[in-house]
């Protein structure tokens, strides 16, 4: 693929021009997540270590499942790195390769996505079923069947699967892990040091899994499962 190791490069000399873009950008506004976000995204996390327990123990798949765990469902603030997401893609629109813009667009409608389900299924939580300093599953479970989006789950599930099949694509094209070896001194010089990180563990944790398809199947088995466990009525969908 000349022409995207050749918009890699450019890509590459780009990121020693993104100072100046930083500097007149301004940052996404940090603040500790809301307690309500908090206990949803700690329960969510808690549920996944739960349900992949076995590739938490698995030397091939561990790293990526912990990756997923600590950068994806973790409790934490990702407005800044969301934030130079949406912003590159609107900055180097014409240094990536079409294959890259094609992953950020992904990536960054999963993130709206999943930020509009965890609002909807939050408010339920709350307001509804008058959740106040825990989640039980069968609350988390109502919550999924008052919000009635199953159709918009569904499409979460499969556009998880659909980015990790292109994270796997790219982790085995030629000067990707070069590049964003090469990339992470300008990176953070020019500000972008907490996204070039997210990047770097990303890209190593698929790397060490090798093909993806096997750890890409269980996931979307199993939180297809669940989905559908939960909107038949199951008592414990999640065991």
């Amino acid at each position: 693929m000349p022409e995207d190791q050749s918009k890699i490069q450019e890509t590459l000399q780009s990121l020693s021009r993104l100072g100046e873009f930083r500097e007149n950008q301004p940052s996404a506004a940090l603040h500790a997540l809301e307690p309500g976000l908090v206990l949803l995204r700690t329960w969510q996390s808690q549920r996944l270590a739960q349900t992949y327990t076995d590739l938490l123990a698995h030397s091939r798949y561990a790293p990526a499942c912990r990756f997923f765990l600590s950068d994806v469902y973790a409790a934490r603030d990702f407005s800044q790195r969301d934030h130079d997401i949406l912003y590159l893609y609107q900055v180097m629109s014409r240094f990536v390769p079409d294959f890259m813009l094609k992953l950020i667009r992904s990536v960054i409608e999963l993130n709206n996505l999943s930020a509009d389900l965890d609002h909807a299924l939050l408010h339920v939580l709350v307001e509804e079923l008058g959740v106040v300093d825990a989640i039980t599953p069968q609350q988390y479970a109502a919550g999924y069947r008052i919000c009635d989006n199953y159709t918009e789950r569904v499409h979460q599930i499969e556009m998880i699967v659909s980015i990790g099949q292109q994270i796997d694509r790219t982790v085995r094209l030629p000067l990707v892990g070069a590049t964003l070896r090469l990339a992470r001194r300008p990176a953070h010089s020019a500000g972008w040091g907490e996204l070039q990180d997210f990047l770097e563990r990303g890209y190593a944790a698929f790397k060490h899994m090798g093909r993806a398809s096997i750890f890409l199947k269980t996931i979307q088995q199993r939180e297809m499962r669940i989905l559908d466990d939960i909107f038949a009525g199951k008592t414990d969908p999640f065991r």
